[in-house]
């Protein structure tokens, strides 16, 4: 187990140092990320009556949730994302079958301690840049209620209650994080999918994931993680139209140019929900 982490300060990028060079992420296949329903993701996600506690996850472990308003630019997003499907995931799935439909998980507290600390330190990253808005449009996103970052400071702290040393980030959270600070200078638009694909998608089967690995390993203890205040949905709304009020200002081609990221989105945070397996 790596040392201590120290609670007392966030991993955000001005507190830790991150690598040079972003190693490129590992190539997972994009269904691993999104689902179309929430309610076909519920049934996906059984337990093993197995000694070893396996959880069965399908391979489409989040989704972006369903859009409340008609047009904008965020419906073009979530199109986008829906398409990296397979056609037996979504109606709109457009990729090919990339091994089995189900991956056998057996999480473990270790591996999803990781998986906590290098999404914090994400989700640190991510708050960061919005508060400091190197690009004005940023700061629209302030105080939306979906950020997470000290409700993950919170859980880290009652796992260190509870006796276990919690790890310092990985490469698979460090590197996003480098590549989010990038992003966040020199191209909005790319920034702005990341955003939008780590908030959106925590909300709807990142929940799932977190209540099942709870029934398995933490005697269903949820976590803050998995806690909003206030209406949710009302919420994510409000966030819509913010991101359909910023890409007003975007010409096609930069609208395009977000669109493009979103396979790259997927990738890193894919990277990261694998730590949960090791």
């Amino acid at each position: 187990m790596a040392s201590t982490l120290p609670l007392s300060q966030s991993h955000s990028f001005s507190t830790i140092k991150l690598p040079n060079r972003v190693p490129k992420p590992t190539s997972l296949p994009s269904s691993f990320l999104f689902s179309k329903k929430t309610s076909s993701l519920s049934s996906q996600l059984t337990l093993s009556s197995t000694r070893r506690h396996t959880v069965v996850v399908a391979a489409t472990t989040t989704e972006m949730p369903k859009k409340q308003s008609k047009g904008g630019f965020v419906d073009e997003m979530r199109a986008v994302a829906m398409k990296l499907h397979t056609r037996d995931q979504a109606r709109e799935g457009e990729k090919e079958p990339q091994g089995p439909p189900v991956v056998k998980w057996e999480p473990s507290i270790n591996g999803y301690l990781r998986f906590l600390v290098d999404s914090k330190l994400v989700y640190d990253t991510l708050e960061a840049i919005i508060e400091k808005a190197p690009h004005p449009s940023y700061a629209e996103f302030r105080n939306t209620g979906l950020e997470r970052s000290e409700a993950l400071k919170k859980d880290l702290e009652w796992f260190k209650e509870q006796g276990h040393e919690i790890p310092e980030p990985s490469s698979p959270g460090i590197s996003y994080a480098r590549y989010l600070e990038e992003l966040a200078e020199k191209d909005p638009q790319a920034f702005i999918c990341h955003f939008y694909n780590t908030y959106f998608a925590h909300t709807a089967g990142g929940r799932m994931i977190g209540k099942k690995v709870a029934e398995m390993i933490l005697d269903k203890k949820e976590l803050e993680f998995y806690k909003w205040e206030g209406n949710l949905s009302k919420l994510l709304q409000n966030v819509r139209d913010k991101l359909n009020e910023v890409a007003a200002n975007w010409s096609r081609e930069e609208k395009d140019h977000c669109l493009e990221e979103t396979e790259k989105s997927f990738k890193y945070s894919g990277d990261i929900l694998r730590l949960i397996l090791s």
